[in-house]
């Protein structure tokens, strides 16, 4: 029999709450809070275990639902809730009526695998990984661009260093549009990564101020890391000691910097642009 829950007082519904709210949550039961048909689509793409699937009748239909279920494991619980509940629930009610509880995976930098060399599809040339880092970015937002933009332009890893919240806090889902289930994502302390990348002979190039060159002069078709930091206090000494080289994005305005997403999207699609050309 179809299991159903019509109370917001059920434990359920009480424990889905402090999985939105409370990083402690999320961390003490390994799972996290997602909404939305594409996002749940996308974890499921992602190959994310569902525990519990919840959907409202009255909002999702019955077309989009079956369709849905087609991909859920056998062990995922479904779970029919009242409009009342979804409403508590949902950020945006235009997530067509689906909610899930699904579990973390493991994000430490041993878990990340990286191809040492990419072929070009219509060439013999080739290619060492690309990799986009950002350093200790605090705002989910700018974390959700990054993903998006990382999807957007297919890179081989996105490394968030010393992050600041957790990955599934359900801002970084939400701003993602699910691009987090989408990517090759880790963590891991600045020294954890340079220790990493050198292991693997990748090159970094630091988006600075200092001892710059622009970035469009720079080489990036062997193995390349992209590092950038935040928009306040930029990159740790750290990075910069460790750069093969740091960039710049020439400003031609007033101002010397520019959104952490905004600069990261300018700096990878010039690595893809570069890669591109080979074909």
């Amino acid at each position: 029999m179809q299991k159903s829950i019509k109370s917001l007082q059920n434990p359920l519904i009480k424990q889905i709450v402090l999985l939105q709210e409370k990083s402690r949550e999320r961390r003490k039961t390994g799972l996290f809070f997602v909404e939305g048909l594409r996002e749940i689509s996308l974890a499921v793409k992602g190959e994310y275990q569902l525990k519990t699937l919840l959907y409202c009748p009255e909002i999702i239909s019955e077309k989009d639902f079956d369709a849905l279920k087609k991909y859920v494991s056998t062990n995922t619980e479904i779970i029919e809730i009242t409009s009342e509940i979804y409403e508590k629930l949902a950020y945006r009610s235009s997530t067509e009526g689906v909610l899930a509880i699904a579990m973390v995976k493991d994000l430490s930098l041993s878990t990340l695998t990286i191809s040492n060399s990419l072929n070009n599809g219509s060439s013999n040339e080739s290619r060492g990984p690309l990799i986009l880092i950002a350093e200790a970015p605090e705002k989910p937002g700018n974390i959700g661009a990054i993903l998006r933009t990382a999807d957007a332009a297919n890179v081989d890893a996105v490394i968030i260093a010393n992050p600041k919240t957790d990955m599934y806090n359900p801002n970084i889902i939400r701003s993602s549009v699910g691009c987090l289930f989408t990517n090759n994502i880790a963590t891991g302390s600045t020294s954890e990564i340079i220790s990493f990348l050198k292991e693997n002979n990748i090159n970094i190039y630091c988006a600075a101020l200092q001892a710059s060159v622009p970035y469009h002069t720079c080489d990036f078709i062997e193995s390349t890391a992209i590092v950038v930091g935040t928009e306040a206090t930029g990159l740790s000494d750290e990075w910069l000691e460790n750069s093969n080289q740091n960039i710049i994005i020439p400003m031609q305005g007033e101002i010397d910097s520019m959104n952490v997403s905004v600069a990261a999207g300018i700096l990878i699609f010039e690595a893809k642009r570069q890669r591109n050309f080979l074909k």
